[in-house]
């Protein structure tokens, strides 16, 4: 249901502090549990192969201090994979745009790259449910970069630039599961799209001003200690295998993008900014789906680098 202005000026005081952050896709520790779930189903060759990659990764170090020898590659694996939302918050990274990057945008030379690149983690296939205009997806986007990457972790590039491919494709394999980062719905309210959900407000027990999209990104957890990622992945439910399996960047998005309409927006968010109460229902659906959709985006990327990566 739709809250009225008073109670909104009331509840959004409560939701300040839920909204302040930006969305980020999964926040670290969803980005961090897919990452473990699929460091368990690496071949060998892939294992070492990644360890020795991220051993060119700046931040390192950092990543493994104070972890065991016979850990390091694992505990680097999972902080890998939000190496691509910590750039956003550093200041030796410019954020720019797809229009202002220009021929940049598309640039792959390793970590002599100092820009954020934000519009590589989402491809925003459009919808309307009241046959609306729509604009398609922007490129480069977060398919086209998975593409890319994996296909220079095949290559003989050198391996200054597959350590850069792999943590990006280590977080961007994870945003293509979450339903908001591949779909911006159009509607007469909002006719320049809702960003993935970015535009409308949601409100859950007494919470309300939350970001649609940053309600979805929490759902798989807000820790970002890689040792609670590593527990929660093992408690993730197994994908369908034929599922699993499935190769092709396009479809992950394609069905992400049906999984948007079908659970995201149907039946609580309407039309506007919102905000709009999510109740005890939907909040259990969207718990559920981001938790399949975690198990199968640790499955794909497993797949990915296995076969990239292979000797």
């Amino acid at each position: 249901m739709n809250f009225s202005r008073a109670a909104r000026r009331v509840l959004a005081a409560c939701g300040l502090i839920a909204c302040a952050s930006p969305a980020l896709a999964w926040f670290d520790e969803g980005h961090e549990t897919i990452a473990a779930a699929a460091y368990s189903q690496l071949t060998p060759d892939a294992r070492a192969a990644v360890g020795r990659l991220l051993r060119l990764n700046p931040d390192y170090a950092a990543w493994t201090a104070g972890a065991a020898d016979s850990e390091r590659d694992r505990i680097a694996f999972v902080h890998a994979a939000t190496w691509a939302d910590d750039i956003k918050r550093r200041e030796d990274f410019a954020r720019g745009s797809l229009g202002g990057d220009g021929a940049h945008a598309v640039d792959n030379i390793g970590y002599a790259d100092r820009r954020m690149h934000a519009y590589w983690h989402y491809m925003d296939l459009p919808f309307s449910g009241d046959g609306s205009p729509t604009r398609p997806a922007e490129s480069p986007n977060a398919l086209t970069q998975i593409r890319a990457f994996a296909a220079t972790l095949r290559s003989n590039a050198p391996d200054s630039v597959k350590s850069y491919d792999l943590v990006w494709l280590e977080h961007l394999v994870g945003d293509a599961h979450q339903p908001l980062h591949a779909t911006a719905r159009f509607s007469r309210r909002l006719p320049a799209g809702d960003n993935g959900g970015n535009q409308e407000r949601v409100c859950r027990a007494f919470v309300c001003g939350l970001k649609l999209h940053a309600f979805w990104d929490g759902l798989l957890g807000d820790s970002n200690a890689p040792r609670d990622a590593i527990a929660a992945a093992a408690r993730l439910p197994a994908p369908d295998a034929a599922r699993a399996a499935e190769a092709d960047p396009q479809v992950w998005f394609e069905e992400s993008a049906g999984l948007a309409r079908e659970a995201v927006y149907t039946p609580a968010i309407g039309d506007g900014e919102g905000p709009f109460d999510l109740d005890a229902a939907y909040q259990a659906n969207a718990k559920a789906v981001a938790r399949d959709q975690a198990a199968l985006a640790a499955a794909r990327l497993a797949h990915m680098l296995n076969a990239a990566l292979a000797k």
